[in-house]
């Protein structure tokens, strides 16, 4: 069971870098204030639609609160039981990805 949020912020886009370096180009290495005033940066519907879905998923509470108290509800009442094989299972698994994941 992996807990943790695990995603990485998104790249910048290719127009976002491309202008960046026409402008650095355009003064020779060297940018003025007056060139950075002029660049200018179009990032594509994709990003945007990647960047919105990136904040509501932000925002998205991790934990299903029903869910964690219904098994509160069963340890309580006696109902509830572990299944060791899943967990060993899970808890092997999850080993190996770390293991694999290390030595890239």
């Amino acid at each position: 069971m992996k807990i943790g949020k695990t995603s990485k912020p998104l790249p910048p886009a290719a127009s976002e870098t491309s202008s960046r370096g026409a402008a650095a180009k355009a003064g020779n290495g060297k940018s003025s204030p007056a060139q950075a005033d002029s660049t200018s940066v179009h990032l594509g519907s994709t990003t945007a639609q990647l960047r919105s879905m990136e904040s509501s998923l932000a925002s998205t509470p991790i934990v299903d609160a029903k869910k964690v108290s219904e098994i509160k509800q069963a340890i309580s009442d006696g109902r509830f039981q572990v299944n060791s094989g899943v967990v060993a299972d899970k808890l092997i698994s999850s080993v190996r990805e770390l293991i694999s994941a290390g030595g890239r």
